[in-house]
């Protein structure tokens, strides 16, 4: 996948003022944006519009779960806002799945992911849902659902990735969250991976947040990032 753009800079803030603060600090050129539930919640599709007409493409970080037809019309009215990428929940089922994918028109740019195993989840969290085996197995079957059902791609572990690619059409697109640097805080994250090696696994796109939104410097950790994937430091 030779899309120049790997990292999806997570824009977790409460506030909207923070958040695009830290876009007048970053250059579109070299990362996307991922705006999450608390962002939108507070301030809804205007902060999108926002972001987008400022050259920032966006990945809209929903998760939306629901039954078929309400998921539809979530999918169809964030490709109105003209988001680069949007998810669901795979665990919302086949038909679910398939309601999402018909709603994108077939020339529409817009990527639809699904979600599969949440990277703060342990085997044990999982098997207190009723899940039984480890979180790759989990990933394993969500994702192949999500392919069956034309999805772009998942969000998934860096500890899948390879498993994955081996299972999974070669254009099937990986989004891999709990990316950490060399030498930085993992935080809530209990399945991490560094840049370059997520990479190297097979990832396609990295999503970044606290070690790039908490630096002192953002750009500047942004550029040390992208010089640590081209193996330059």
């Amino acid at each position: 996948m030779n899309d120049p753009k790997k990292i999806i800079v997570a824009l977790d803030y409460s506030s909207e003022k923070s958040a695009l603060h830290l876009l007048s600090l970053l250059d579109p050129t070299f990362c996307r944006v991922k705006i999450g539930k608390e962002l939108f919640t507070r301030y809804g599709p205007d902060l999108v519009r926002k972001i987008t007409h400022s050259g920032f493409e966006v990945f809209l970080d929903l998760k939306f779960h629901d039954i078929p037809n309400t998921v539809a019309g979530a999918i169809s009215a964030a490709a109105d806002l003209g988001v680069w990428m949007v998810n669901v929940h795979a665990a919302g089922g086949r038909s679910m799945l398939a309601a999402a994918r018909k709603v994108i028109p077939e020339k529409m740019p817009i990527k639809l992911v699904a979600v599969t195993v949440l990277t703060s989840l342990s085997p044990l969290d999982l098997q207190e849902t009723g899940v039984i085996g480890l979180p790759e197995q989990q990933v394993l079957r969500l994702a192949g659902m999500a392919a069956d059902c034309g999805l772009d791609g998942v969000v998934c572990s860096a500890n899948e990735i390879e498993s994955l690619r081996l299972n999974l059409p070669t254009k099937f697109l990986l989004v891999t969250p709990g990316i950490r640097p060399l030498g930085d805080n993992p935080g809530d994250q209990k399945r991490i991976e560094t840049p370059a090696r997520a990479l190297a696994k097979g990832s396609d796109y990295l999503v970044i947040g606290r070690p790039i939104t908490q630096a002192s410097d953002p750009s500047q950790k942004l550029q040390e990032i992208l010089l640590e994937i081209q193996g330059k430091i």
